[in-house]
């Protein structure tokens, strides 16, 4: 995993993979850490045409090396993915209503 990648594998508990499409990354300086929100590819939008939207922290990787995704660990980072999410969304929809 690596700042401006379009997509990664994440392996779950039972060693599947799923391609997943990176929506964006940021880095949150007050935790430390780069953060990553994903959603996995070909997923549908539910009846509220919405689509379940995942959330890591990562190490990115050295040369040439993958990086490792990390569980989010307070509520306090999920309080801060959620806003970044909010705002990122409401940019996103800003930028098709000038179109």
């Amino acid at each position: 995993m690596e700042h401006g990648d379009a997509h990664i594998t994440v392996v779950d508990e039972e060693g599947n993979e799923q391609l997943c499409e990176v929506l964006f990354t940021f880095e949150a300086e007050q935790f430390g850490k780069s953060y990553v929100l994903y959603y996995p590819v070909g997923a549908e939008e539910d009846e509220n045409e919405e689509i379940e939207i995942m959330a890591s922290s990562f190490i990115p990787g050295e040369e040439g090396e993958q990086g490792e995704l990390k569980p989010i660990e307070t509520d306090e980072e999920w309080d801060m993915i959620e806003e970044m999410l909010n705002t990122f969304l409401a940019e996103d929809e800003d930028e098709e209503e000038e179109e």
